[in-house]
């Protein structure tokens, strides 16, 4: 994951300037350059309120820091080679400090505050996704195919240097661990490798995805050998398949777990006292040359997060199950499960039913089922990623093509956004498309 990653560049950015506030004292203003973001840094005296929003014609980014008002020259700044072509400043309603980010081109972003940590004071950041040299390739419109049907298909125009978002699928169990079983004999290895193709399949058909299977036939992986294989192949998600199973026959339904907070404490405890053997622990951030204290700082920032990221896309693939199954668990559930451990890769498993149960262990054997629980699964995955693209992939660079049949109302809940989300981002005076017309398709619905 990327956020740990902007957390260590702080730490590496060059001196900037001196920039004096009537309220709070901005000890340095810092601008950096990354692979996939610009990054603006302020050094502050104590925590300050902002808020935050994006314009267009021309393409800004504007932050509202309240009740801060600055006085003194602006900085002189180095913005070459970032997403930023200028800075502006200026006072609102005569109490809050604006800073206005004249951008290159549109950019995704984002604002926060860091706490003091090893010596370093309260800080602002400001993210802007991509850089001087990262472009959205304009396709050329290209004469649709009459169809026999409207459908929707998902078209991600994209320059080469953007990549595809890695789904880690893992079969639960397998070899000579079979899992559960059911009373007519089935082995839960064997439903969840099906399931898992299943689900591998439809994320080879999604545009910008592509899958990493953890296990692709019957053979034994043991738990942290699998989360392992996912980091190696940097992995943007982790979903783990498996079947409950409980003594009493009655109980049925799915559930979907996320790593509980102690769960995370123990792994935390683990990664720290063999840190110097290891290497990118935390999202790229290497944590043997790191002091105990800034690096159990960073691997608390980057395991929150993930737990987080993880209970949301959790989220989104329950309430794909339930138009499937019924729910066993109303609500994301935690658990110290050793495969959800990664520090920064959002991971979930997925009770998809209990083989105990006579019925769903029939419905488990089903090839048409299968499929089900996995479009299910897929449809959660989907949302997660539309709304939380990560940088530098084709998603967070999507737009759509028109073809012939398509009406806005479909596009719109294809990429679950709302149609005035859509009429807003492309500014649309009307509903009427014209085939081969690229819209632009926001990365998520706020």
């Amino acid at each position: 994951m990327q956020r740990l990653t902007y957390l260590l560049l702080l730490c590496l950015l060059p001196t900037g300037v001196s920039w004096a506030a009537d309220t709070l004292k901005f000890n340095t203003l810092r601008v950096g350059q990354h692979d996939d973001h610009t990054q603006v840094v302020v050094d502050l005296s104590g925590p300050v309120k902002y808020r935050y929003f994006t314009l267009s014609k021309p393409d800004r980014f504007v932050v509202d820091v309240l009740n801060v008002v600055g006085r003194g020259s602006k900085p002189a700044l180095n913005l070459a080679d970032t997403s930023i072509r200028n800075l502006r400043t200026g006072i609102r309603k005569g109490t809050d400090l604006r800073l206005v980010f004249e951008l290159n081109h549109r950019a995704q972003g984002k604002v926060y505050l860091l706490k003091p940590v090893a010596g370093k004071p309260e800080r602002l950041v400001v993210e802007l996704a991509g850089g001087v040299t990262r472009h959205m390739a304009k396709a050329a419109p290209v004469r649709p195919k009459p169809a026999a049907k409207p459908r929707v298909k998902k078209e991600l125009v994209a320059s080469k240097q953007e990549r595809d978002i890695i789904v880690a699928i893992d079969a639960g169990h397998g070899g000579v661990d079979p899992g559960a079983k059911g009373r007519r004999g089935t082995n839960e290895k064997e439903v969840t490798l099906a399931i898992a193709r299943q689900l591998e399949a439809l994320v080879k058909k999604e545009d910008g995805m592509r899958p990493l299977m953890i296990r692709n036939g019957d053979y034994f992986i043991n738990l942290k050998e699998r989360r392992e294989k996912a980091r190696r192949n940097k992995a943007d998600i982790f979903i783990s398949i498996h079947a409950d199973s409980f003594p009493d026959p009655r109980a049925k339904g799915a559930s979907v777990y996320a790593l509980s907070q102690n769960g995370a404490s123990s792994e935390a405890a683990s990664l720290l006292a063999n840190r110097e053997n290891a290497s990118d622990l935390v999202g790229g951030v290497k944590l043997d040359d790191k002091d105990d204290m800034l690096a159990s700082v960073l691997l608390d920032l980057s395991q929150s997060a993930t737990i987080e990221d993880s209970i949301d896309v959790a989220g989104r693939v329950l309430k794909g199950l339930r138009h499937v199954s019924r729910i066993h668990k109303q609500r994301v559930q935690q658990a110290a499960f050793v495969v959800l451990k990664s520090p920064d890769i959002p991971s979930i498993l997925v009770e998809t039913a209990f083989i105990s149960n006579p019925t769903e262990e029939r419905n488990l054997r089903s090839h048409g089922y299968q499929h089900k629980l996995a479009v299910a699964m897929m449809s959660g995955i989907r949302a997660y990623f539309i709304a939380n693209p990560p940088p530098g992939t084709r998603i967070a660079a999507c737009e759509h093509i028109i073809r012939r049949g398509e009406t806005l109302s479909q596009i719109a809940s294809h990429y679950h956004v709302s149609l005035d989300t859509l009429r807003l981002t492309n500014q649309l005076k009307s509903d009427q498309l014209r085939i081969g017309q690229i819209l632009q398709i926001p990365t998520s619905d706020s």
